[in-house]
């Protein structure tokens, strides 16, 4: 599957490439990231590659990946052509607590700082960022109706939230003929699979299509790491940041995958990189892989994830190594359960084909992106 074929982003008419361009490294701010010069070129290559979805954020590299993304849209005359995604939460002004978090007061002040600083009059898809804990989701999803409404943004969605959050705002959104979401941005890897439990069934029921991030666990899974008696170690972020949440990848459990997926991977033909962002790519739910890169060569690399098929033999073996843990509920669903609720009689979802009363278009566009 080559990146100029598109498909439609949750329940919605906006279509999207089957891998993003994450531009949380435009930019030095924060101690690692690409120069101007270099982040203009993987733009410029990703577009050249038939790639239409693009994501940032008002805090990444402290506002300069939206700056350099504004200029780089502007002087490229690509504005229609680009799907522009950018998200808000996060405080840029310390001491001011409705300078960040959810209420509408900060949705506002968001938007116009991330307008300007994109150099665009709309953007097309606006992210809840993260869940504050306190915001209600009514305030959210009334909010972003109004920017719909006056134009500013085109589509909405959230990332980083708890499941419950995200299915009340959905409903909300459709009891009250509001805009409906239609993206949720969640983490998902071979090492991070937790989103299965709920957010999956969630997104194919609710109509939202899921963006994953870091789809390489931080770098974990590039192949760029070995263990140690340190715990680990490489030429990246996770041999350089400890501590911080998110970061802490050098378990045993991850570099069992690791192991699996250098073989995999060999007997396949590919990096390990490609192995992983397309395993991430043809699951379930997933209608876009967000990418990230620090240099040229390794956007190239990530860019070739869907010019082959994994082999059904070696997706299971990544599969086994990689399955979560089924925490209560989830374990009392289990196969033996069926016998039990059942009758032992034999119940699955219905044939292709089947009639469905609502949506239908929709579900067949989830069938195609679940391939």
């Amino acid at each position: 599957m080559s990146l100029d074929q598109y498909f439609t982003l949750g329940r919605s008419g906006l279509r999207v490439s089957r891998l993003a361009l994450g531009a949380m490294t435009f930019g030095e701010n924060w101690g690692w990231g690409t120069a101007e010069e270099t982040a203009r070129a993987m733009f410029d290559r990703y577009l050249e590659a038939g790639g239409n979805f693009i994501d940032t954020a008002d805090m990444y590299t402290e506002g300069s990946s939206e700056s350099m993304l504004g200029k780089f849209i502007e002087e490229s005359g690509t504005r229609d052509r680009v799907v522009l995604t950018t998200k808000f939460t996060y405080n840029a002004q310390p001491g001011n607590p409705n300078a960040g978090g959810n209420g509408r007061k900060n949705i506002m002040r968001a938007v116009e700082g991330s307008l300007r600083r994109l150099r665009t009059d709309y953007i097309d898809l606006y992210l809840l960022h993260t869940w504050d804990r306190l915001t209600p989701a009514e305030e959210v999803v009334r909010t972003l109706d109004d920017l719909v409404r006056a134009g500013k943004i085109r589509y909405a969605g959230l990332s980083d939230i708890p499941a419950w959050y995200a299915a009340r705002a959905q409903t909300y959104a459709e009891a009250h003929a509001l805009t409906p979401l239609v993206n949720m941005q969640l983490e998902y890897s071979l090492a991070e699979r937790h989103i299965e439990h709920e957010y999956v069934p969630l997104a194919q029921n609710l109509g939202l299509g899921i963006t994953a991030w870091s789809p390489l666990a931080m770098g974990m899974l590039s192949g760029k790491y070995k263990p140690s008696q340190q715990g680990g170690e490489g030429d990246g972020r996770l041999a350089k940041v400890s501590g911080a949440p998110g970061f802490e990848r050098f378990t045993d459990r991850n570099w069992k995958i690791v192991a699996e997926l250098e073989k995999v991977a060999k007997e396949a033909g590919q990096s390990m990189a490609a192995v992983a962002l397309n395993w991430v790519a043809t699951q379930p739910g997933i209608a876009s892989v967000i990418i990230g890169a620090t240099k040229l060569e390794q956007l190239d690399a990530n860019l070739a994830a869907l010019a082959f098929e994994l082999p059904a033999a070696l997706r299971v073996r990544l599969d086994a190594v990689s399955a979560p843990e089924r925490p209560f509920p989830y374990y009392m669903f289990a196969d033996i359960q069926q016998t039990r609720i059942h009758g032992g009689v034999a119940v699955g979802d219905k044939p292709k084909g089947y009639a469905t009363p609502v949506f239908v278009p929709q579900v067949e566009a989830q069938e195609i992106r679940a391939r």
